[in-house]
C-alpha cells in the first residue's frame, strides 16, 4: 500500500513539471492567411491553454505519466510511448487559429 501511495505521490509531482508552452514562428503570416496574425498570439494562448485545461482528465493524464516513466522503464521501453492529450490540444488549437506552431 506505501508503494502505491508513493508511487501516486511522484506521479502528481511528475504531472505538473510536464506543462507544454508550443514554440510559435511569429515571423509574418502563414501561408494560408491573407494578414499577418501575429498580434494575436497572445490573446490566442491564454484562450487556447484554457480550452486545453477544461478538455483534459487530469486522472487519466497522470497516468499517462505513470506508464511513460514506472511502466515503460520496467519494461526497458519496448512499451509504446502514450501521447499526452493537453499538448495535442493546445497545439491544434493554436494552429488552427492561424499561427505555426514549431514543436
Amino acid at each position: 500500500m506505501r508503494y502505491i501511495l508513493t508511487l501516486g505521490i511522484i506521479a502528481a509531482f511528475l504531472q505538473g513539471c510536464a506543462s507544454y508552452t508550443p514554440i510559435i514562428d511569429s515571423n509574418g503570416r502563414s501561408g494560408t492567411f491573407e494578414s499577418s496574425k501575429a498580434e494575436d498570439i497572445t490573446n490566442d494562448l491564454i484562450i487556447c491553454k484554457k480550452l486545453a485545461k477544461d478538455n483534459t482528465n487530469n486522472f487519466a493524464e497522470t497516468g499517462k505519466v505513470v506508464y511513460n516513466v514506472w511502466w515503460r522503464a520496467s519494461t526497458l521501453w519496448l512499451a509504446d510511448k502514450l501521447e499526452y492529450t493537453y499538448p495535442k490540444i493546445y497545439r491544434n488549437c493554436v494552429s488552427n487559429r492561424g499561427h505555426s506552431v514549431v514543436n
